[in-house]
């Protein structure tokens, strides 16, 4: 289960993204984020797998305005390194 909790500018997803999970947030992918949001917490994803990790750039680049990713959980963080995906993570 995957949740998306918006805190002013800030959404902060907690849970477990999967590609079951993907599958399901496809098609409301474009609404899962509010226009002014410029930051995605990911300290409470517990879990991702690669789709997820996907699923999440996807995000990045189809928001209207800037979106930076940050607070990667260590199992989240692990996947970012594998794939060499630093430049679209903060800290």
């Amino acid at each position: 289960m995957i949740e998306f909790k918006q805190l002013g500018d800030s959404c902060q997803i907690v849970g477990r993204l999967s590609q079951d999970d993907v599958k399901q947030l496809w098609a409301q992918r474009t609404q899962l984020l509010a226009a002014d949001t410029q930051n995605l917490d990911l300290r409470g994803l517990d879990y991702s797998d690669s789709a997820g990790i996907a699923f999440l750039l996807e995000l990045l680049s189809q928001h209207p305005s800037q979106l930076r990713l940050s607070a990667p959980s260590p199992q989240v963080k692990r996947l970012i390194d594998l794939y060499d995906l630093q430049e679209f993570f903060t800290e």
